[in-house]
């Protein structure tokens, strides 16, 4: 805002080197009140210019502080997000492992099974092997029995 600081300068300079050497203490009076209207006017205008900058510092403030805080809440949660995906990889990695040993656990039982199953085959092979034979020699002497000698 643009002050009357030149009082009219030019016009109250003439009107002053114009008047009657008695008005002079007039006009300087004049001159005197005057400049005492455009400080006030100038001094109100500093407090209203003050003013509206303060206003704007504690705006400004008040907005720094705002962003702050959802700057802050945003860091907790993602470090919530972050430590409850941790937590869920690491509960991941555990049932992993455990499911990998219990399938290991039950490939072992599984070959231990079949190897039994094996074991057993061979066995019954076997078996029926010395059964054939039982049953040979059976017949065998059955059948080349002779009566005995009377």
């Amino acid at each position: 805002m643009q002050t009357n600081a030149s009082f009219d300068s030019e016009d109250d300079l003439q009107s002053f080197t114009r008047s009657l050497p008695g008005d002079h203490g007039r006009t300087v009076l004049n001159l005197v009140f005057r400049a005492a209207e455009l400080f006030s006017e100038m001094e109100e205008q500093v407090r209203a210019t003050e003013a509206r900058a303060q206003s704007m510092c504690k705006s400004a403030s008040e907005r720094a502080q705002l962003a702050e805080r959802r700057l802050q809440a945003a860091e907790k949660a993602r470090r919530e997000v972050i430590s409850e995906a941790e937590r869920k990889l690491q509960d991941a990695s555990k049932a992993l492992t455990n499911a990998e040993a219990r399938i290991a656990a039950a490939e072992d039982k599984v070959t231990a099974s079949e190897f039994r199953a094996q074991l057993a085959a061979a066995q019954l092979q076997e078996a029926k092997q010395a059964l054939v034979l039982v049953e040979e020699a059976i017949r065998e002497r059955l059948l080349s029995e002779k009566p005995p000698s009377v």
